[in-house]
Order: C-alpha cells, then sequence, then structure tokens
C-alpha cells in the first residue's frame, strides 16, 4: 500500500467507528494505531535481519526507534499520513455535534 491507500484506509476505519459509535477520535486512534503498529513490526523485523543475526532476542528494547531501519520517507510517511487525515476528519466532526 502506498501513502494514498494508507490514508483512505484509515479514513475508512474511523468512518465505520465514527458512524456507528458517533466518538470519531475513537474511530482515528483504531486507524491511526493500527497503521502505527504496523510500521512499528516491520521496523523490529527490519533491525532483527540487519542488525540482530537474525533472532529478535538480540534485539534491544530500543531497536524500533533506530534511525536506521527508518531509512526513507516511505517508512515514516505510511503512519503519518494516517495521523493527518484523520485527525482533521475528528476534529471537524466533534466540532459539528453538540
Amino acid at each position: 500500500m502506498n501513502l494514498i491507500e494508507h490514508a483512505i484506509a484509515a479514513l475508512l476505519i474511523q468512518a465505520l467507528v465514527g458512524l456507528t459509535t458517533r466518538n470519531w477520535w475513537a474511530g482515528a486512534a483504531l486507524a491511526c494505531g493500527y497503521f502505527i503498529g504496523r510500521e512499528v513490526a516491520q521496523a523490529e523485523y527490519r533491525w532483527i535481519e540487519q542488525f540482530g543475526q537474525g533472532l529478535r532476542a538480540n534485539m534491544p528494547w530500543w531497536g524500533v526507534f533506530d534511525g536506521r531501519v527508518w531509512d526513507n520517507a516511505d517508512r515514516l510517511a505510511d503512519w503519518i499520513g494516517p495521523i493527518v487525515t484523520t485527525v482533521p476528519l475528528a476534529w471537524a466532526m466533534g466540532r459539528r455535534q453538540p
């Protein structure tokens, strides 16, 4: 998935939660949490492959925060995109409701 697809998927998840519960912030949190978790897991696997000799036990707690595994803008955009699209919608819908 690319940045646009991530943003659209996040908006769909947010809309599903927002329309059923009227809590658009919960929808934003769920959608963003999914994509952040997905990217964090991928960063863990990259760290283990590159620096941990293929063993999860070799990864320190800070391995996912190692800048060397976030080596291109696409990896950052894949979780920033959903945040940038869902937060304004949650804010707007929150202001709209009485």
